[in-house]
């Protein structure tokens, strides 16, 4: 029996000794994978995450110039519903801090982590002086949408 548990410990020697020498080629590309998929899915989340603030921004700032009693209507989980203004502002503020403050949770994130998106950096520049364009030349006419005020 001695002789066993001499052979056992020499077993789990070598296969701590197999641990050490680094991970395998398959288990490196399915961490790669695995971490450009969750690269790809919290570029999507902070993307959809600045759509829906600037949709908020642009609703909130249409509705403040509206009288408060005016009928207006709100897509409640896939229902259209008839509100006033009154009750519909004061939601939609709340809902744009709390997408704010998930926003600067998903950032500190990525800081923390050090988590670089693909294109991030010189791309950055330029996308932000596209979307400056693409501002001035259509703002007044995106000002009303998605509102729906009668």
């Amino acid at each position: 029996m001695a002789a066993n548990s001499s052979s056992t410990g020499s077993k789990s020697s070598n296969s701590a000794g197999g641990k050490q020498s680094g991970p395998s080629a398959e288990q490196v590309v399915a961490t790669f994978q695995r971490m450009r998929q969750e690269q790809r899915s919290m570029a999507s989340k902070a993307a959809d995450l600045e759509m829906d603030i600037n949709e908020h921004s642009l609703v909130i700032d249409t509705l403040k110039n509206v009288d408060p009693s005016r009928k207006c209507f709100r897509l409640v989980g896939g229902v259209l519903v008839e509100r006033t203004v009154k009750e519909v502002l004061p939601a939609l503020e709340t809902n744009k801090e709390q997408m704010q403050s998930k926003g600067r949770e998903l950032t500190e994130y990525r800081e923390r982590y050090n988590i670089r998106l693909v294109g991030e950096g010189e791309g950055e520049a330029q996308g932000q002086s596209a979307a400056s364009s693409t501002d001035s030349e259509g703002g007044g006419s995106k000002s009303g949408a998605g509102v729906l005020v009668s």
